[in-house]
């Protein structure tokens, strides 16, 4: 009897590897709380984040997992089914998507209206050249650049001269009404044969050009008021663009010419922003 009293006081309370257990535990709780004292917390951002869950629910059935401190604004969010979104992109303002559709549709018009007018302007020409009988001397056409209209030297000029004929006034005449109901800037450009000149006017073909070109730009100015000069560029090229072979009398002719090019605005943009040759 007394061996069995004494076995069952030995029994009594927790067995000894709890106490290690204890004690071990106790030093992990103990290393934790020390590195948490000595970490930075961002209160900035730590209530930034508990403000967006507080705002913002994992799924539409449950609530959020940070205790919002209006309660009865969140419920009113769950019910209704509506989200909060802080993050939104503001691009996305169905205001600030309006007005860029509306920029890109009055773009759109300028394009749109700046090609019937080009597209205008050709028929214009087409049938001034028709009813005058001119189209063997004079061409309108529709390009990239915009509309170009070829004026070869008999109608405009006496051979090696930048004086402008009598016969090709009525035509430059009726040009600059044209140019004055567009708003296009207008390329006119100089060209001439592979055959050289050397006067004390002209030493060679680059003045010519250039002097023909300046002078049916002057005619157009001087004769119509409403054309801005600042619309207006003169180009010299010489004989370094033939529309044909220099090896005839036909060739020299056809090569012998003005260029009156109406550009297109978006073809001009684009030549301005390629970078010059050097």
């Amino acid at each position: 009897m007394k061996l069995n009293k004494k076995k069952s006081q030995e029994q009594k309370g927790a067995p000894r590897w709890m106490t290690t257990y204890a004690d071990m535990v106790t030093l992990i709780l103990v290393f934790f709380v020390l590195l948490f004292s000595m970490s930075q917390i961002n209160e900035v951002k730590f209530d930034a984040v508990a403000e967006s869950f507080k705002n913002r629910m994992i799924f539409d059935f449950l609530p959020s997992p940070v205790e919002s401190e209006n309660p009865t604004q969140q419920t009113e969010v769950q019910e209704s089914g509506e989200q909060s979104n802080e993050f939104e992109d503001p691009t996305e303002d169905p205001q600030t998507v309006a007005e860029s559709e509306e920029n890109e549709s009055d773009g759109q018009n300028e394009e749109e209206t700046a090609e019937n007018q080009l597209n205008e302007v050709v028929q214009e020409v087409d049938e001034f050249l028709e009813s005058n009988q001119l189209q063997d001397i004079i061409s309108a056409e529709r390009t990239e650049r915009g509309v170009v209209l070829v004026l070869q030297e008999q109608l405009l000029f006496n051979s090696g001269e930048a004086e402008i004929l009598e016969s090709g006034r009525p035509f430059l005449g009726k040009l600059s009404d044209l140019l004055s109901n567009v708003p296009n800037h207008v390329k006119v450009e100089g060209h001439t044969d592979n055959r050289p000149i050397s006067t004390e006017k002209f030493p060679s073909n680059w003045e010519l050009s250039g002097a023909r070109a300046g002078s049916v730009i002057r005619y157009l100015l001087n004769t119509n008021e409403q054309l801005e000069p600042v619309r207006f560029t003169a180009t010299a090229y010489g004989a370094t663009r033939p529309v044909a072979p220099n090896d005839s009398q036909e060739n020299w002719k056809k090569n012998r010419r003005v260029e009156v090019v109406i550009l297109d605005p978006e073809y001009e943009s684009t030549e301005q922003a390629q970078p010059a040759s050097s």
